[in-house]
Parts: structure tokens; sequence; C-alpha cells
């Protein structure tokens, strides 16, 4: 097993953990919401301790019910862990287009491979751009 795969194993079985551990040592038990946001604790805890309070504004939209509210949370994080995923795909795209551009000149004796400026930035942030 490559060092790698041992280093993605634990992690794995790290996150695994932690979503199993609360569950099997029952936290959270006898309480009526067990696993409630902070928002709602939040709002309990400054309920209890000034019952008059006002909230200084109201939310833009108020979700029917807390199943749409999880629903609409979860396709927050799906999406912007989609706009990462994205990134960090262009990014490494790019790098080994950089990487392959510059193999090939290096492979066809071009001057540019030899360490001139245009190569270090071709190495950076793409291929070559001409002026």
């Amino acid at each position: 097993m490559s060092r790698n795969a041992k280093i993605n194993t634990l992690l794995l079985i790290l996150v695994a953990a932690l979503a199993v551990i609360p569950l099997a040592l029952g936290l959270g038990d006898g309480k009526e919401e067990p696993f409630a946001g902070a928002d709602a604790q939040a709002e309990a805890a400054i309920t209890e301790l000034k019952p008059d309070y006002e909230p200084w504004f109201a939310p833009l939209y108020e979700p029917p019910s807390g199943e749409v509210e999880s629903a609409l949370f979860a396709l927050q994080a799906a999406l912007g862990a989609g706009v990462l995923a994205y990134y960090f795909g262009v990014r490494k795209g790019r790098r080994q287009g950089a990487a392959q551009a510059l193999a090939r000149a290096a492979a066809t004796g071009a001057p540019e491979a030899a360490g001139s400026p245009e190569a270090a930035e071709a190495g950076r942030t793409g291929p070559a751009r001409e002026s």
C-alpha cells in the first residue's frame, strides 16, 4: 500500500469515526432536538437569558419546515464543494498542461526549454503567451 493510500485510508476512518462516535456514545440523548444547530442553541440561550429580546432583523426567507431547511443547507454545501472541486481541477489541469508543454519543448530542443523567463512563466501560469 502506498503512502498516499495509507493517508487516505486513515482520513476516511477518522471521518467515519467523527460521524459514528457521537451516535454510539449517545451524545444528545434526552434533548428535544439532540443535534440542533448553533443558531437554534443560541436562540434558546438568548430567550432564556432575556425573554424580551427583539432580533435586529428578520430572515429574508423562512423555510416552511426543518426538512426543507436541511435540504437547502445540503444543496448549499454541495454547490460549494462543486465550486471548490472545479477550481482545484482547473488548477491541476493548467499545471499538467504547462508541464507537458515544457516537456514537449525540451524534447524538440526549443530554446525556451533551457530556462528562459518565458519557460519559467509557463511553468507557473500555463503555456507561454506571445507578446
